[in-house]
């Protein structure tokens, strides 16, 4: 949905908050905080008696989901062909569905996969993340099919589908992706808790960078997606795009999910990058999902090894180039009992080093603004707590 906020006089736009005494940081294991994805679809997709529904087919035959691995290199085409003997043993998010596993030279025989993985493979660079690619046309969830089969996949699985319908969304919401849009979701660890809260800045980061590299290598003019805290995408001031990010904790590492999912071609509800690329008259020169997803793995890598490293302050610079509040103006409501008792102009400032908004008060004083929980927008509803 839009991000739409009250203005004051002379300053930027302006969100009401709540004021909620209680613990601000949660456990580390817990699920980072997801956001909403795109619009619901109902398009169904049928190859050779492929689905993705329950019951059977007209024939009489057991449905069954269509899964197309492939690999980078030799190493990568080996783990394939291993998964698929392992067929049985994979889960599709509670579906009581067959699974089909084909490898990428055994596609001949059916429809072209729509997702072109070749092309995609040229254009990655990277040592670990993406390295092996399941499509499918259609799933019910990439994060469930990645997160529920976590142990059977290789770190930096990369899982994309044409068309989702059970995505996931904040508080467990249900979103569904239509038809258009770049939808995939892969696997990582990490060791540090302390760092996990603040890797969906990193790949909300590398989002945009993959976005900018696209538009840059295909010489086409540069689509100014804007970051809205804590993990949501911006263009024109209408959303297009959110990142889902899971973990859980096991032999003392965190095995984490990352999912995005980006108005690419889908025009509708809102708007998407093509679209406002062929308004600015870019002819019929547009990114494909191979461009970006390939684009987006090349500039994470970089960004996560920085990140492990370094920590996400030295991201930071550019990271608030590309968000979307910088020195906005927000007024916190205190209330006891239901009823207001004080308000308080902030501005915010950054982020705290646990991944809270900074914001300060006219005197100088420093407070830490984070989500109620309950609130679908995360500026209407934040817990204060002053600092220092």
């Amino acid at each position: 949905m839009p991000f739409f906020l009250a203005v004051l006089p002379s300053v930027a736009a302006v969100a009401a908050f709540r004021f909620l005494r209680r613990c601000l940081t949660p456990p580390p294991h817990l699920p980072i905080p997801p956001p909403p994805l795109i619009s619901p679809s109902t398009k169904p997709f049928s190859t050779n008696r492929l689905s993705s529904s329950s019951g059977t087919t007209m024939d009489g035959h057991r449905p069954s989901t269509l899964l197309l691995l492939a690999g980078k290199s030799a190493e990568e085409n080996d783990l394939a062909q291993s998964l698929k003997s392992k067929t049985e043993t994979l889960k599709l998010g509670g579906e009581e569905e067959e699974i089909r596993i084909l490898l990428q030279h055994e596609m001949d025989s059916i429809t072209p996969p729509t997702f072109n993985s070749q092309l995609y493979m040229d254009a990655l660079s990277t040592s670990l993340f993406g390295r092996l690619l399941i499509w499918s046309p259609r799933l019910s969830s990439t994060h469930d099919l990645v997160s529920q089969n976590f142990s059977e996949l290789p770190l930096g699985t990369v899982c994309i589908t044409d068309i989702q319908f059970k995505g996931r969304g904040r508080a467990k919401n249900a979103w569904d992706s239509p038809e258009g849009c770049l939808l995939f979701s892969f696997t990582l660890q990490m060791e540090d808790g302390r760092k996990l809260p603040l890797l969906q800045y990193v790949v909300s980061l590398a989002v945009t960078e993959a976005i900018n590299e696209s538009c840059r290598a295909k010489g086409l003019p540069q689509l100014d997606v804007r970051i809205k805290w804590p993990n949501d995408l911006y263009l024109d001031g209408l959303k297009v795009g959110g990142i889902l990010c899971t973990s859980t904790y096991r032999s003392k590492k965190f095995n984490v999910c990352s999912g995005i999912g980006l108005n690419l071609d889908n025009e509708k509800p809102t708007t998407c990058l093509n679209t406002t690329l062929q308004k600015w008259g870019s002819g019929t020169n547009r990114l494909t999902r191979e461009d970006i997803l390939a684009a987006f793995f090349n500039s994470f890598e970089n960004l996560y090894e920085i990140f492990l490293i370094q920590g996400f302050q030295v991201l930071e610079e550019l990271y608030y180039k590309t968000w979307l509040h910088s020195g906005q103006k927000v007024i916190i409501e205190e209330q006891h009992e239901g009823k207001s008792v004080e308000q308080i102009v902030v501005t915010v400032q950054g982020l705290t080093s646990s991944g809270y908004l900074l914001a300060t008060d006219e005197d100088k004083k420093s407070y830490e603004l984070h989500p109620d929980g309950n609130s679908f927008d995360f500026f209407k509803g934040l817990v204060r707590r002053k600092l220092g």
